[in-house]
């Protein structure tokens, strides 16, 4: 099938609509307050997005009370988070948490999830490349039917777990696999200081815990393969975004921060810099894109799996280190003014430089990719 990169009609409304409400609600200044007060990503501020906007519900079909859009619409709404580096709960419960449940066919849920009613976290290691959280059931291995087991152990680094209504544990691998429900009363969530503090993380402790079976077996499989490839590609986009906002303020700066008599964006050390990061931005943009259009066509038919998820891990092991590049670029081009804490190109970096350990490190992803392709691997 073929893939259409130009940007259409509805995605760009969709933009359009989603960098507004970030530019009235997620200023610099709001965002860097988190780092002070974590209250400041309220649950009144992800309702914005969730409620306002209804963006809750963009992966979830029109019949289960949702949007019905594709992986390709959620990447262009996580691109713009990105640009600001939003402390939204998008990319955690609208994206993985959503697509997780509706694949597990938890309608119910995924109709809360949808109407902003509710927030889930997948307990899973934030490093990790897979949503394996690596607890332990008692019960759930060979489970055939939606029933309730009792779970053990601890996941260090969830995203968001804290606050969450919900959390989702992906248990076993393979044809073991069993997604459950817990209530998060029924965990100990021991939130703790990261480099990011928009997105904030937490260890996440179960002992004996009574958890809601919503699939096993195959479908558990496929369910958590779905939302492990949402992810990626809505990480990858955000990860585009966060790039690409470091380029432009870093652009609009030398152009107009004069030095020795001239702008130093005239300087040709400076411009030669830059031009590089521009390319590296447009390629990180263009594997984002592209690797969304292919995931939205796989939802859609079009695609093979395998297809999708060796575009999604190329885009993803290619726009995390451009994003780290970009918002160091960023920082040092602004001289004095970047190393400050008024001035907002570090919120850029930490999250650029957290990003890149989300879903897998770089690496990984790279050596996920070659056994995906069949090349040797050293």
């Amino acid at each position: 099938m073929t893939i259409e990169m130009l940007e259409t009609e509805l995605a760009a409304d969709l933009r359009r609509t989603v960098r507004a409400f970030l530019t009235e609600r997620c200023d610099p200044g709001t965002v860097a307050e988190v780092y002070d007060d974590p209250a400041v990503a309220s649950r009144e501020l992800n309702d914005g997005w969730a409620r306002e906007l209804g963006l809750a519900g963009l992966l979830v079909p029109e019949a289960d009370g949702g949007a019905g859009a594709s992986l390709a619409e959620a990447a262009v709404v996580a691109h713009a988070i990105g640009r600001h580096a939003a402390p939204l709960r998008f990319l955690t419960s609208g994206v993985i948490a959503t697509t997780l449940v509706t694949h597990a066919g938890d309608f119910e849920l995924a109709a809360a999830l949808a109407a902003g009613e509710r927030y889930a976290a997948v307990a899973f290691p934030a490093t990790s490349s897979t949503l394996t959280s690596g607890l332990e059931a008692s019960d759930a291995s060979g489970a055939e039917h939606a029933g309730t087991v009792h779970v053990s152990g601890t996941v260090a680094g969830v995203m968001e777990a804290d606050g969450a209504d919900d959390l989702i544990a992906v248990i076993g691998s393979g044809e073991d696999t069993t997604i459950v429900v817990i209530d998060p009363a029924d965990a100990r969530i021991a939130p703790f200081l990261s480099l990011d503090e928009t997105r904030r993380l937490a260890d996440v402790t179960v002992e004996g815990a009574a958890a809601r079976v919503i699939a096993t077996g195959p479908e558990a499989e496929a369910a958590a393969t779905a939302a492990t490839l949402a992810g990626q590609v809505a990480l990858a986009a955000e990860l585009a975004g966060t790039a690409a906002q470091a380029f432009s303020t870093t652009l609009d700066y030398v152009r107009t921060r004069v030095q020795f008599g001239r702008a130093i964006g005239s300087y040709q050390a400076i411009k030669h810099r830059l031009a590089d990061l521009w390319l590296a931005v447009s390629q990180a943009d263009a594997a984002a894109t592209y690797a969304a259009q292919t995931a939205a066509n796989w939802q859609h038919g079009g695609e093979d799996l395998h297809e999708a998820q060796i575009c999604a891990l190329t885009a993803l092991a290619y726009t995390a280190p451009v994003a780290v590049q970009a918002a160091e670029e960023a920082v040092q081009l602004h001289g004095g003014n970047g190393m400050t804490w008024e001035y907002p190109v570090h919120l850029l970096l930490k999250r650029a430089k957290a990003g890149e350990l989300i879903l897998g490190h770089p690496a990984n992803n790279r050596a996920a990719l070659a056994e995906l392709l069949e090349l040797p691997t050293c």
